[in-house]
C-alpha cells in the first residue's frame, strides 16, 4: 500500500505537511528555551531568530499547501 492509499493525499502534499507541522513543533520548542529564566540576552536573540525562521518556514508551507488543495479540486 502506497503512503497516498493510506492517508489519501499525494506524497509530495504529505511532505509539505510534515515539514509545516515540524517547524511549528520547532517554533515551540524555542520559546520553552525562550521562556527559561537562565536564557541571557545573546542566547535570546539567538532563538528569537531561530523561531522567527521556522514561523517563517511553516507560513510559507502553509501558502503552499493551500494553493495545492484548491488545485486539486
Amino acid at each position: 500500500m502506497s503512503d497516498h492509499q493510506a492517508t489519501g493525499t499525494t506524497d509530495p502534499t504529505y511532505n509539505v505537511i510534515s515539514v509545516v507541522y515540524h517547524a511549528l513543533q520547532g517554533a515551540e520548542t524555542i520559546q520553552q528555551y525562550l521562556d527559561d529564566p537562565g536564557t541571557d540576552d545573546e542566547l535570546k536573540s539567538f532563538f528569537e531568530q531561530v523561531q522567527m525562521g521556522y514561523r517563517r518556514t511553516a507560513d510559507m508551507g502553509k501558502q503552499l499547501l493551500v494553493q495545492r488543495i484548491e488545485h486539486e479540486h
